[in-house]
């Protein structure tokens, strides 16, 4: 009996990656309206120099948090030499996160004329806010889990677990708040193109500070569960390691998933011709 309680167990805590898979491939469906709502009004000169100045700068900053991340593996090389074999996807992947959340926090102001009065968006606008609170309920976990394990809190490994999904999450939280305040286009062919490029911005940051947060949430856990060694018996504190290995892997596979919608979403919104021309 004790073992099928662990397999249920094991089973039930898959299920939250699937749901974000699922939440995920929705907001596919809203890149897609987004899309063709740009299409769907006329290229004007204004717009089109907007875009390409977001597109240009977008590319820019991720080209340097691709060098932050080139950095961080030899960093990496020159502290652990041999051991940092291990470290250097997870460093090459926090510079590039990095340079996404840079990019989207940092975007410039659009030029075209403002709504007068000022009216702004609601958040569900933007994203959808099941996917926002699983990125924050994905951070709380790390910092929670990261006090549980509050004997290796000085550990360099736990340390920079709980430090990056941090900062990864205040990113994501001042790109959200500069989208969320900006007083929306007046009435226009910039309406559109400034609802798209407000999506963009709300998916790819949300997305990248999930992938910073559930992968070390990930490993935390896991790391959790082989400290506590084989423990696994037929009463209940037993399954404590399952459902610590469980959680762990269900956050990482989570993390993966959310790595691969945030691939679709990194190309810039374009403006090509009208689609009624």
């Amino acid at each position: 009996m004790g073992r099928l309680i662990a397999v249920v167990l094991f089973i039930a805590l898959m299920v939250p990656a699937a749901m974000l898979a699922r939440g995920w491939s929705l907001a596919s469906g809203r890149r897609a309206v987004a899309s063709a709502g740009v299409e769907f009004v006329p290229v004007t000169p204004e717009a089109t120099a907007q875009l390409a100045r977001q597109a240009t700068h977008a590319h820019r900053v991720r080209l340097l948090g691709l060098l932050l991340g080139l950095a961080l593996v030899v960093s990496t090389v020159v502290l652990f030499a041999e051991a940092s074999v291990f470290l250097w996807v997870p460093a090459l992947a926090v510079g590039l996160l990095a340079g996404v959340l840079l990019a989207e926090a940092t975007r410039p102001r659009p030029r075209w004329a403002t709504a007068s009065p000022a009216r702004r968006p609601r958040r569900s606008e933007q994203i959808s806010l099941w996917l926002l609170w699983t990125m924050r309920a994905a951070v709380a976990g790390v910092v929670l889990t990261a006090l549980l394990q509050v004997e290796d809190l000085a550990s360099p490994v736990v340390a920079t677990a709980t430090a990056v999904p941090l900062a990864g999450w205040l990113l994501a939280e001042a790109a959200l708040l500069r989208v969320w305040l900006r007083p929306l286009p007046a009435e226009g062919a910039d309406v559109p193109v400034d609802e798209a490029q407000r999506t963009w911005t709300a998916h790819l940051s949300v997305a990248a500070a999930s992938v910073l947060a559930l992968l070390p949430l990930g490993a935390l856990l896991l790391r959790a569960a082989i400290e506590l060694g084989d423990q696994v018996s037929s009463d209940g504190a037993g399954l404590l390691p399952v459902a610590l290995v469980a959680g762990g892997f269900s956050a990482v596979i989570a993390g993966l998933v959310v790595a691969g919608f945030l691939v679709t979403w990194l190309r810039p919104v374009r403006q090509t011709s009208p689609a009624l021309a």
